[in-house]
């Protein structure tokens, strides 16, 4: 999954939140489901900070494609409830 151009302009956090996003938008990561936790999404782009892979989860949760639950974890966001859409 590590497919990021670290030489981009794109910010590495921005490239994690569109790799997810992607995912989202294909069904891979289904509406009320969790997405991969923090561990999981460093182990998933070797080398990555955790601060950077939280950014890229601010950055999904701000385009209102996932919500948190305090103490539970990260989830998508069903179609319906998106802002725009």
């Amino acid at each position: 999954m590590d497919d990021l151009d670290r030489d981009s302009e794109v910010p590495v956090y921005q490239q994690i939140a569109d790799s997810i996003a992607e995912r989202i938008e294909s069904g891979e990561l289904r509406p009320r489901r969790p997405i991969p936790s923090e561990k999981t999404l460093m182990q998933a782009y070797p080398g990555v900070a955790r601060g950077t892979v939280r950014r890229a989860v601010e950055h999904l949760r701000d385009r209102g494609l996932v919500y948190t639950v305090p103490q539970r974890g990260t989830y998508v966001t069903p179609p319906e409830d998106r802002p725009g859409d």
